[in-house]
């Protein structure tokens, strides 16, 4: 079933891969309408989601991460609609003449078939879906038992929107088979499945990367880091820091160690403790726990742990040397901020921080495909080869050369 899945996926990607704008622009607009025209339909499917995800335990963070509200279907419709305005990559090229005559030229294609293994969010399919689409590829969806209720319905409204357009709804499709297994057996279809991009906790990315013979668009795991500099502006530093943590704590943008100059540190804590105290588990270093008074020790394992819950871990440090040494050592390669009213630290900090995003007096929230104009994101790539940060269209496309003569020979 899995393969006749792919194989399908793979003879519509065909069609999907040279439409033109305007048939994919319509696609994408479609959707949108439909997604605010069956939003109860939605709300109806993703309310026995989260019932049944409370009684399996699932916990309050995790809960959020799969709800649907009105706001949220709004926010994917408005993000259809973003993409649908975005350059289509597709067909871009450069040329150029060799002194032989050969004209040769360098234009973007489609990567062909993707896979997106993720877990809870139904936005990501709507987010996969509509970038696929855009890029001209086909993208086989496996989502989780958890989503099921509300993928199965984003699925169908985005194959009756590909239908509507002429194209197979095979060209986008929802895995029917959620088993473990499933996952190995998708990740070795090489010939069918042309990109492997898994989203969701630092398991699944594993196993993913580890049993893969199809290529890995690694979207990590996010430890993220802010640093609060001696100089920083404590004022704005209060609710930077609680967005950084407390907007979203179970996705991979959201805060997880506070590192806080000791010069600031007594200030900050003072200002911060109204704030963190009944609301936010604190795992601190002895220095935090003393001038706060509260909170739980820290542990080794603590700096290298993405808890996707309202935890926040904070160490005091001497200074940016020691500030810098702590994301080396503990980054994920995620998002790392710093806090400070100087130019110098900043730039320091952004030249030596080895991260996809590098903030400077913001939250660790915005990055994210839309926030940074990309309509929407298909994973936050933490590796280097072939992406980096948010995955937006032009990620997902490759290329060919395309070289035409009048019969030279070499």
């Amino acid at each position: 079933m899995l393969r006749q899945q792919a194989e399908s996926c793979k003879r519509a990607a065909r069609q999907l891969a040279w439409l033109a704008t305007a048939g994919k622009d319509r696609i994408l607009l479609h959707l949108a309408a439909q997604l605010r025209q069956r939003s109860e339909e939605l709300l109806s499917a993703n309310a026995r989601d989260c019932e049944a995800g409370r009684q399996a335990g699932l916990s309050e963070a995790l809960l959020d991460r799969l709800r649907l509200t009105p706001e949220r279907i709004e926010g994917m419709a408005l993000g259809a609609e973003q993409v649908a305005r975005l350059t289509d990559p597709v067909g871009r090229e450069v040329a150029w003449t060799r002194p032989n005559g050969l004209l040769i030229r360098k234009v973007r294609v489609p990567l062909g078939v993707l896979c997106i293994v993720y877990e809870a969010r139904p936005n990501v399919t709507v987010e996969s879906a509509c970038l696929a689409i855009k890029s001209g590829n086909g993208c086989l969806l496996r989502g989780s038992r958890s989503a099921l209720n509300s993928n199965q319905v984003l699925v169908k409204i985005i194959q009756e929107c590909l239908m509507a357009e002429g194209l197979p709804a095979e060209a986008i499709a929802g895995v029917a088979d959620l088993s473990h297994e499933s996952i190995t057996t998708l990740a070795r279809m090489n010939g069918l499945i042309d990109l492997m991009i898994p989203r969701g906790g630092a398991e699944l990315i594993k196993r993913v990367v580890e049993t893969s013979t199809v290529p890995v668009l690694e979207t990590g795991v996010g430890i993220c880091h802010l640093y609060v500099h001696s100089s920083a502006d404590l004022e704005m530093a209060v609710p930077v820091i609680i967005n950084s943590k407390c907007s979203r704590p179970a996705v991979c943008n959201s805060l997880e160690t506070l590192l806080l100059d000791e010069l600031i540190a007594v200030e900050l804590l003072q200002r911060l403790d109204p704030e963190l105290r009944d609301k936010v588990v604190v795992r601190g270093c002895e220095r935090t726990l003393a001038l706060l008074g509260w909170g739980q020790a820290a542990v080794a394992e603590n700096w290298d742990s993405e808890s996707m819950d309202m935890i926040l871990n904070i160490r005091v440090v001497t200074g940016l040397d020691q500030a810098l040494e702590h994301i080396q050592a503990h980054s994920s390669g995620h998002t790392e901020a710093i806090l400070t009213r100087e130019l110098e630290p900043a730039r320091r900090f952004q030249r030596e921080v080895d991260a996809c995003t590098v903030t400077v007096n913001a939250s660790t929230r915005f990055t994210d495909g839309g926030e940074f104009g990309f309509g929407a994101e298909i994973g936050i790539s933490t590796q280097k080869m072939h992406a980096r940060g948010p995955v937006g269209l032009d990620e997902l496309t490759t290329y060919k050369y395309w070289v035409e003569g009048q019969g030279q020979i070499r």
